[in-house]
């Protein structure tokens, strides 16, 4: 069953975004060489606090954190610790949640540890988010689930890898509904699977929590003995992009978006739903 939400609701959500995004700009600033992956999890738990939001992944399935720090080959659910310090050259992405009465907001980004990184982690990043943005675009009445996996997954395969060779679109993890629960139906792949066939019409009221995860290699992933940390099999780097997205009459609203994807949407010829909040 997916949850249809009504405008309130939506507008509750988007309450929720906002805290997300104040966590991905502070946990951004403070991921710089020397710090721990425990810290940034402090500031994300500060921000909660500042704005009177609980966290939607601690204690979720027993997850012992506010936010996922997931460093270099990690492709999510990285456990923030003392004993990880971020040094000059790494890449982390940092997942995080929020609830406001209730309702739920959930994004993620990769950000860059420090100068001096290979043109190809910049690449892979680019991309990752980029088709993130295909596929919110791809968020429309009339089309259905696939749509936004094929969108996805097509801007990926069009992009040439420096160095060659094809990019690892992660199989094992994808978005998900999102609303008065972080993790919802339906389960959202980031490639086509035609033994999974079209998947619902989206309607106003559909909320999504889109989220490429790309690796320089291998799409296979293995889970750590933590049962959390998830790695790619081969050792490759990876990123992970994502946000949460509302669909509206008025078009798509990304709810954990500071500007609810007015930008990025204009470059693909689509206005996005106006603001709930104001």
């Amino acid at each position: 069953m997916v949850q249809i939400k009504t405008p309130e609701q939506i507008a509750k959500m988007r309450e929720a975004g906002l805290v997300v995004a104040a966590i991905h700009a502070a946990t951004r600033e403070a991921a710089v060489p020397g710090a721990t992956t425990r810290d940034l999890d402090q500031v994300a738990r500060k921000v909660l606090a500042e704005h009177n939001a609980k966290p939607n992944f601690l204690g979720y399935g027993g997850f012992p954190a506010t936010i996922c720090t997931s460093v270099n080959e990690v492709v999510v659910h990285g456990i923030p610790s003392e004993d990880v310090v971020l040094k000059d050259g790494d890449i982390i992405s940092v997942d995080c949640g929020a609830i406001i009465d209730g309702w739920h907001g959930d994004a993620a980004y990769t950000a860059f540890v420090g100068s001096g990184h290979a043109p190809e982690l910049i690449e892979l990043s680019r991309v990752t988010e980029e088709s993130m943005w295909a596929g919110i675009a791809a968020m429309k009445q009339g089309n259905r689930l696939v749509d936004i996996s094929r969108a996805v997954e097509t801007y990926i395969r069009r992009q040439p890898k420096p160095g060659g060779g094809r990019y690892g679109i992660i199989e094992d993890y994808g978005g998900h509904g999102i609303g008065s629960e972080m993790h919802m139906d339906p389960h959202l792949l980031n490639y086509v699977d035609r033994r999974r066939g079209k998947g619902p019409k989206l309607v106003p009221g559909f909320c999504l929590a889109i989220e490429p995860m790309v690796s320089l290699g291998t799409p296979k992933t293995e889970v750590l003995e933590d049962d959390w940390t998830v790695v790619t099999t081969d050792g490759t780097w990876s990123s992970h992009w994502e946000h949460s997205v509302a669909l509206t009459e008025d078009g798509p609203l990304v709810l954990t978006a500071p500007d609810g994807g007015r930008a990025k949407l204009a470059e693909y010829g689509i206005t996005a739903a106006p603001d709930p909040l104001g």
